[in-house]
Order: structure tokens, then sequence, then C-alpha cells
């Protein structure tokens, strides 16, 4: 099992937002970026809100909120400055000026989170390319305090030493963008490998999707624990946003001709950036290529149907929205009833993974999507025909089995597709 990630202090914060949606919608945004914050290392210590019918196009929000944004710097001892939605290349540069001190925007706290938490080789390349692609167009916003004399068309040498060095960091994250993308493309190639094996096994995949923190990795080990105990094959799991980042896949071994493939992805989030989508693309290509999709839902979050309308327009945008889905209503031990826990409502499945409540429940409905309903049957196989029998014993549920002068009577649970290749064996029910 991976070891886990704790975020470090890198200091103190204030969080700044501008309110342009409800109240709600706007506390809930607030609060998530305060999880982001305690997420990356930062101490929130005050937030700064204004109400506007859009962000100001220079500053974000207004000249009278920057000077406020100025004061709490000073009575708070905060070093950095974070904003709730994802910030112009101007509005950048200029709060930079205006507040001379280090400035993020939720794109940037994201990424920095991601840099924190990536481990395998894939994404560290991820991480990297989509971080530069942030950065390119904001280069003068980073590089604010160098100078800008000269700078009229013409040739570089015409240009101010500020101009040239941002042109020779274009010039160089251009190159190693291009890098990136050869290596990215690379590590798709074995990334595709591994599925074609994996579909030549002939087990069905089922990914685990949802919001970030949702449970979705405590989820994947509960399941292990009841089917595949193996401490090696654990993924890390920790009470944070973007705990994990690798997309991790597992056998569920369920028995009967029932073993499934799981996979665990990267969390998605509210206006999750659409350049960390695609950075991101191969990884939650697992979404796109799974014939179940399980929805892991905090249902003891307040905004857990916000959250659902977040993660099904991301499915969207990846050309997974049209796969079967099954959601799971996680932490429902937290909800007004816990001691109903577990059940289902349609295609709500209210469980708590962290206790490992309702796995058996939830295995059954997956199984049932992926294979179909099983119904009971007795069949006659000839005793010529052991090689059915050896299927039925490996790929049903063989309720009797017994040997009798005409053949091998056998009563099974078959899902639909098997009854329909066995027709013949004197299926009697």
């Amino acid at each position: 099992m991976n070891e886990e990630i704790l975020a470090e202090s890198v200091g103190k914060a204030v969080l700044a937002g501008v309110r342009t949606t409800g109240e709600s919608e706007f506390e809930a945004s607030m609060k998530e970026l305060r999880g982001l914050a305690e997420a990356c290392g930062y101490a929130a210590e005050t937030m700064v809100t204004q109400r506007l019918e859009r962000p100001d196009a220079a500053t974000y929000i207004g000249s009278g909120k920057v000077q406020e944004i100025k004061q709490e710097l000073y009575i708070t001892g905060a070093d950095t400055v974070i904003f709730m939605n994802t910030l112009t290349p101007s509005q950048l540069s200029n709060l930079a000026h205006e507040l001379e001190t280090e400035v993020l925007d939720k794109t940037g706290l994201i990424l920095q989170i991601f840099g924190e938490r990536a481990r395998s080789a894939e994404a560290k390349l991820q991480v990297e390319y989509a971080k530069l692609q942030y950065m390119l167009p904001r280069l003068s916003g980073l590089r604010q305090n160098l100078s800008r004399q000269g700078g009229t068309g013409g040739s570089m040498s015409n240009k101010g030493s500020g101009e040239k060095q941002i042109e020779l960091d274009r010039r160089h994250i251009e190159k190693r963008m291009a890098e990136l993308r050869r290596a990215l493309k690379d590590v798709e190639s074995g990334r595709e490998v591994m599925r074609r094996k994996r579909r030549a096994s002939g087990l069905p995949l089922a990914a685990l999707v949802g919001y970030t923190n949702a449970g979705k990795s405590t989820l994947l080990n509960r399941m292990l624990d009841t089917y595949c105990p193996d401490e090696e094959k654990k993924v890390m799991e920790r009470d944070m946003l973007f705990a994990t980042l690798d997309t991790t896949v597992r056998r569920i071994c369920v028995g009967n001709g029932r073993d499934f493939l799981l996979s665990d992805t990267v969390g998605f989030i509210h206006d999750l950036p659409h350049d960390l989508i695609e950075a991101f693309h191969s990884t939650l290509e697992e979404a796109k290529l799974a014939d179940l999709l399980i929805q892991v839902v905090d249902s003891s979050d307040e905004n857990w149907e916000r959250h659902i309308e977040t993660t099904e327009k991301t499915l969207a945008a990846l050309g997974a929205g049209h796969i079967p889905m099954l959601y799971v209503m996680n932490k429902a031990d937290r909800g007004p009833h816990p001691e109903l826990v577990p059940f289902a409502v349609g295609s709500k499945l209210y469980m708590s993974a962290k206790n490992g409540t309702g796995v058996e429940l939830l295995t059954e409905h997956i199984t049932d999507m992926l294979f179909g309903k099983r119904i009971e049957c007795e069949l006659l196989i000839p005793y010529g025909d052991g090689a059915v029998e050896n299927r039925l014993r490996r790929e049903a549920e063989v309720v009797t089995a017994e040997y009798r002068p005409e053949g091998i009577y056998m009563k099974c649970k078959l899902e639909k597709r098997l009854q329909e290749e066995l027709r013949g064996y004197r299926m009697i029910s």
C-alpha cells in the first residue's frame, strides 16, 4: 500500500472571491477553496469577498477590495493571496503588482497540489505539461518585476531586458512542452498495450468516478479487503482533496465467473480547468473505456447534488456520458437513518465505504449490471461434454450437481448470455 501524503505547511493565505451566483453556491465554492488551500498546506487566515455582476476585468475584484486585501495581509502576516476563480494573465499581473506578494488562482493552487501528489512517471509528466500550459500566457504577470523598457515591434535587439527574458522563457517552455508531448505519447502507447491485454482477458471494467474526496480510494480498498486481501494491492486513502492522482486498476475476485476489473480515477471538482482535463486525458481515458461507471458521492455533503452535476458534466466532456452508471451514496452512516444502511433506491445505493457496510450489496449490483441478472436453470450435460461442465463451474454459480445415468444434472444460476449459448442442453426452466 502506498504511504500517505501529508501536506507540508507552506505559509498563511488570504482567500478572495467574487460572488456572481447565488449565496449557497458561492459559499460552497469558498469552502472548497479553503479545502484546496489546506490540502496544499496553506493556513487560510481570512476571506475577502465581494458581490459583483461580473469580475473586474483589470483586478478581478474592485480597487477598494484590493486595498482591503493589502490590509489583511499586514494584519494576519499572510504572504499569499488565493483567488476563487482562474485569473486572466492581465489580472494576475495587475494583482501581483498591486499586492506585492504571491498571487495564486484556483488553477495554480490545484497545479501545486497535483505537483505534490504526482507519484507515477506519467502523472509527473502530465502535471509538468499542465503547469507549463498554464504559465505560457502568464509570463508577463509572473515576471512583472522585470524591466519593460523599450519593446515596440521589430527585432529582439529593440526589446527591453524584461521582454527579452520573457521571450527566452517562452521559447524554453514551448520546447519543453514539445518534449513532454512526445514522452506522454510514448506513455500512452504503453497504457494502450496494457488496455489491450485487459480486454483480451475478457474481464469487464468498472470505473470509480466522482468528486474529489468522495471516498473512491476507500471503496476500492474495501472491495479488495473483501474479495482479494492483499495489502500490496491497496491504494493510499486520506480525507483530503486530490489525495491520489494516479489511475489504479485492480481485479476484484468475486468468483463464479463474475470477476471484474475496478479502476480508481482522479477526482473531479467544480470548474476543473479544461487544461487539466486535457493534460490528464490518457489517465481519464479509463472512465471513457469502462463498461460501467460507479459514481461515488459523499451523501453527507450538503452540496452532493452539485457534485453529481459537476461529475456528469466532466464525464460528458470526456465523451463518457453515455456509459451506464451506478450511484454509490457513500458516508450514508452519517445520514438521518444510519440503522437502515445499506439499502438501495433505484440506481442509488446507500452505504459506508469506510466501515465496509454495503460492499456485498454493491458487488451484487455491479455484477448484475456487468453480466446481467442471473436466473436459476436446470441443465443435463452429456458425459461426453465435460468441457461444458467445466465452463459452468467456472462461469456460473452452481447450486446443485448430480451424476445421473443419463448425464450430469446441474442446477445453476446463469446470466442471459450463457443461457442462450447452452440452450441445447435440455434447459428445463
